[in-house]
């Protein structure tokens, strides 16, 4: 048994680790926001900057599962160092590229992507390691406090790009987030000798089989497989409010207007995160994770019913900030279901799967919008006549009508939760 001031100690190494990982999101979501700016100005079509998008988004998605594997075969520690050094690379190789003169698309695109690579070294051994220094009790504050590090990337990261633009070039703000990878590599440097080091047998397994282990302890628990599918879901919405919104709402307002919505709604996940670092959940997660699926199901809703900036930045903030009490609750759960020796595989499979719900998102939200639910509602649509005349007709009117019937089936889904037998067998696990 852990005494109290071990179990402090570790919590503080936490911490520290913490805090460096925080500082690099920061970086990271700096230089995704200055990019994008870079590449829709260099080629003035949005496809380049999905394009882009698309490049730091896969490979971390692809390759978890092979992190996972990597986290639970060697130091998880060192995963970290080597995925956080080389991820820098990536961005090394595209400041190279702009100090030369003025990138191709292809540059940007193989140095966005090799930086992603390595991520996905890092991700699967940061959530393994929080495992190996927290007890059971903390598990939920500390998910809490990573849920903050990662809205942070959306919310302080665009502010703080957007201010640094106006006095330097991207080429300085990508030094910038350069230097904060140093910054996470000293912070796990510092932890090091809180870190319990897992005990591993020699290795006579293949690769692949150790992949299909990390397939085989999720599905050897069904309540597991169902929330990493509502894990999924979430995942859905969010790529279809990350695709539309914008689209949704331009013609009828300026740019500068939809990032401050965009901010202020951001600010929720902010703002729920830290609550729950601050005042731990212990237990009931099933009725928090009903009840926050229900809000957020709600109030994605009603973002669709209304073009008003007030209502929306209203309704979008209490939307994020009911996601950081989902993503705890089941993350949470699941943390509890698996073995330390086993999370590195098991959230290699898990953020893989989890994660899908984007990438169908990203695929179908254009067609969604623009050929079954916008037409319903431009002028003469057969909806106009009705519900034209409480949501409004026009170009994006149909889009808020698919956030409606979206928000909808995540409200059912949270009504039905509570009746799942596997899941709420997780809870007494």
């Amino acid at each position: 048994m852990e005494t109290q001031t071990q179990v402090n100690k570790s919590f503080g190494y936490f911490m520290v680790l913490w805090a460096g990982e925080w500082i690099s999101s920061i970086g990271s979501g700096m230089t995704a926001f200055v990019l994008g700016v870079y590449v829709y100005q260099m080629t003035g079509t949005a496809s380049s900057v999905a394009i882009v998008t698309l490049c730091a988004f896969l490979p971390t998605i692809i390759l978890g599962p092979v992190g996972g594997v990597l986290a639970d075969r060697f130091d998880r520690r060192l995963m970290m160092i080597i995925g956080d050094l080389f991820s820098a690379f990536g961005l090394v190789f595209v400041l190279i590229a702009m100090l030369l003169g003025e990138p191709a698309l292809w540059q940007i695109c193989i140095g966005v992507t090799l930086s992603s690579v390595f991520v996905s070294l890092l991700d699967p051994a940061y959530k393994a390691t929080i495992t190996d220094l927290l007890t059971e009790e903390q598990f939920a504050k500390a998910s809490g406090l990573v849920q903050l590090a990662g809205a942070s990337k959306y919310l302080l990261s665009p502010i703080i790009a957007g201010i640094l633009l106006t006095i330097m070039d991207i080429r300085n703000i990508l030094i910038i987030d350069i230097a904060t990878f140093f910054i996470t590599l000293f912070a796990v440097f510092f932890v090091k000798r809180n870190l319990r080091v897992i005990q591993k047998t020699k290795i006579k397994v293949t690769f692949i089989k150790d992949l299909k282990d990390g397939w085989d302890i999720l599905i050897a628990s069904k309540g597991v497989q169902q929330l990493t599918i509502i894990l999924s879901i979430i995942t859905f919405y969010m790529g279809l409010l990350q695709t539309l919104f914008t689209p949704m709402l331009l013609p009828y307002m300026n740019s500068r207007t939809l990032g401050t919505i965009m901010s202020l709604s951001a600010s929720g996940m902010l703002i729920g995160s830290l609550f729950i670092g601050l005042f731990n959940m212990k237990r009931s997660y099933i009725p928090v994770l009903t009840i926050g699926l229900g809000f957020a199901g709600f109030f994605f809703s009603l973002l669709g019913i209304t073009t008003n900036i007030y209502f929306l930045s209203v309704f979008g903030f209490i939307f994020f900030a009911a996601l950081p009490f989902i993503n705890t609750s089941a993350d949470v759960m699941i943390r509890k279901k698996i073995s330390s020796e086993a999370q590195g595989r098991a959230w290699g499979i898990i953020g893989i799967l989890s994660q899908l719900g984007y990438v169908a998102s990203y695929a179908l939200a254009g067609t969604l919008a623009d050929h079954v639910f916008n037409p319903l509602l431009r002028e003469g649509g057969p909806l106009t006549p009705t519900l034209g005349n409480i949501i409004g007709i026009g170009e994006g009117r149909g889009t808020g009508l698919l956030f409606i019937v979206s928000g909808l089936f995540i409200v059912i889904l949270s009504l039905i939760i509570p009746r799942i037998k596997s899941i709420r067998a997780l809870e007494n696990t």
